[in-house]
């Protein structure tokens, strides 16, 4: 019997607070941008896709992007709030990304955007991601990762750690480009590809930062996370640090969110594939006009 995956976030409480943030009126920059982004480098692939599915983005901003630029003509939109959202899209289900609606071989495309850094079975959304496409079919996704944050993971981490004597979770762990190359060939795709972004927001205060989070429905959602409120002291003592540490020169404070790209397209026999080790017709060093040296093996001795 397989091993569930560990239980990183309260997904609960993860869409009670994205919840929160729709009606307060959303903090939905990084979003549009990485909508925006995706968007334009689906212009650059020259394919037409019948059906596309939006895998957990927040919002309706991508889904309409991709509708307006006729990128596909039938987009359907997954999100686990649907029931709670007055979109008025038709094509909109309520599922998670952890356990998507799609029958094998059933989409020409699959597109996420800021959504999948917050599933705690990463791997097992990408399988069936993969096979809810055809053969051939594209999956193109953002997703936050690498050193997103870090400002705000070191400042709390020191501030709780002087105030209150250790330390607790405050700020999600993202993954690195390397372990995300890795899943997507775990998961069956071919010809992955992985690169990042990085975007540096700049902020009067890190109080300002944490507003921005909330309202992106982005505040700790941690099943690991401590209970207690947080104490005063110890978010002014956060602040203070985040100041001294990373104040740029004109006295505002950096924030750096790295957004990861993935993108993989379900096997096809069309496809390049790698040539077989030894079936070169040249050797590098006649191209590099350099001399070839054999580096010798303990098998030589």
């Amino acid at each position: 019997m397989a091993e569930s995956p560990p239980r990183l976030f309260d997904r609960s409480l993860q869409r009670l607070r994205r919840l929160r943030a729709l009606r307060a009126g959303p903090v939905d920059f990084l979003l549009a941008h990485a909508a925006q982004e995706l968007v334009e480098r689906l212009f650059a692939v020259k394919r037409d896709f019948a059906v596309a599915a939006d895998i957990g983005t927040p919002g309706p901003a991508l889904r309409t992007m991709l509708r307006q630029q006729q990128l596909a003509p039938v987009v359907i939109g997954v999100d686990p709030l649907a029931p709670m959202l007055d979109s008025g899209e038709s094509l909109l289900v309520a599922a998670d990304e952890e356990a998507l609606p799609f029958a094998d071989g059933s989409l020409d495309l699959a597109v996420s955007a800021l959504a999948l850094h917050a599933v705690n079975d990463l791997p097992g959304a990408l399988v069936q991601i993969r096979r809810a496409l055809r053969p051939d079919g594209l999956f193109l996704a953002a997703m936050l990762g690498g050193e997103s944050l870090t400002e705000l993971r070191q400042s709390f981490a020191a501030a709780e750690a002087e105030i209150e004597g250790g330390v607790s979770p405050r700020v999600a762990p993202f993954a690195d480009l390397r372990d995300l190359g890795a899943l997507l060939q775990r998961a069956g795709f071919a010809l992955p590809v992985v690169d990042t972004d990085r975007i540096t927001v700049r902020y009067t205060t890190a109080l300002d930062l944490l507003r921005d989070l909330r309202g992106m429905g982005a505040t700790n959602a941690l099943v690991e996370r401590r209970r207690l409120p947080l104490k005063r002291a110890t978010l002014l003592r956060m602040a203070e640090i985040y100041a001294e540490r990373f104040r740029d020169p004109d006295g505002r404070l950096r924030a750096s969110f790295d957004i990861v790209w993935l993108s993989g397209w379900a096997p096809h026999e069309s496809q390049q594939k790698p040539l077989r080790p030894g079936s070169a017709q040249a050797r590098l060093s006649d191209a590099l006009r350099t001399v070839e040296v054999r580096v010798k093996d303990e098998a030589d001795d």
